[in-house]
């Protein structure tokens, strides 16, 4: 059981954040704009989730996933440098600029990654990459995809992709299906890969989907 903020509370935070508590974890959501704490549930959230500002969050929680909007991430987890300090960070954000129909365009940072950023800018934090290289559902039902899917890890320290690893497997994820790839210079790669993503959702429609390893 371990006490797990996450910043961002769309459909990606709430999602894991759901997923979390049922595995037994304290999970706090952060609100960008201050709120009153709560522990009363928000809709599509479990009865274990409670709320708080994010500072807060960062300040009190062992593990803290990054679930905010890529383009800002870096400036906005920056202003958090001190609550982040001996943390493990999870980026799964994908920092890109919106083409005109909203869906992700160009990358942010082309030849490096938000979490290589990240991690440059946070030196006391273990920034963790993962769980970016799918739609938000499959994160935590991989096992309703037809075909096995991957989940790639990126990052410097390797006490902490273990414990990021053992969070995989809290939502879902089978050991086969984790593809350690590396340090954190490796999630340029899987960042890269949400350049696909737009085409083929304008093909299918926003249907559940991972870009994942074939063997």
């Amino acid at each position: 059981m371990t006490s797990i903020g996450i910043l961002g509370t769309g459909r990606v935070g709430t999602n894991l954040a759901g997923k979390l508590a049922q595995a037994g974890h304290h999970v706090t959501l952060g609100r960008r704009s201050p709120k009153d704490e709560t522990t009363a549930p928000a809709e599509d959230t479990g009865p274990r989730i409670c709320f708080a500002d994010q500072r807060t969050t960062a300040r009190t929680a062992d593990i803290v996933i990054n679930a905010t909007p890529g383009d800002s991430s870096l400036n906005h987890l920056t202003d958090l440098r001190t609550e982040l300090a001996g943390k493990i960070l999870v980026d799964v954000s994908n920092a890109t600029r919106d083409a005109d129909d909203g869906l992700p365009g160009d990358l942010v940072y082309p030849g490096s990654s938000l979490a290589e950023q990240l991690q440059a800018a946070l030196p006391d934090t273990r920034v963790v990459k993962t769980l970016n290289t799918m739609l938000f559902m499959v994160m935590t039902a991989p096992e309703t995809l037809a075909t096995a899917p991957t989940v790639y890890v990126s990052g410097n320290d390797e006490d902490a992709k273990k414990t990021v690893t053992g969070l995989l497997g809290d939502l879902g994820w089978q050991s086969a299906w984790i593809e350690d790839l590396g340090n954190i210079t490796t999630a340029r790669a899987t960042e890269a890969m949400i350049l696909v993503v737009p085409h083929v959702l304008r093909r299918h429609g926003f249907k559940p989907f991972a870009v994942s390893l074939a063997r």
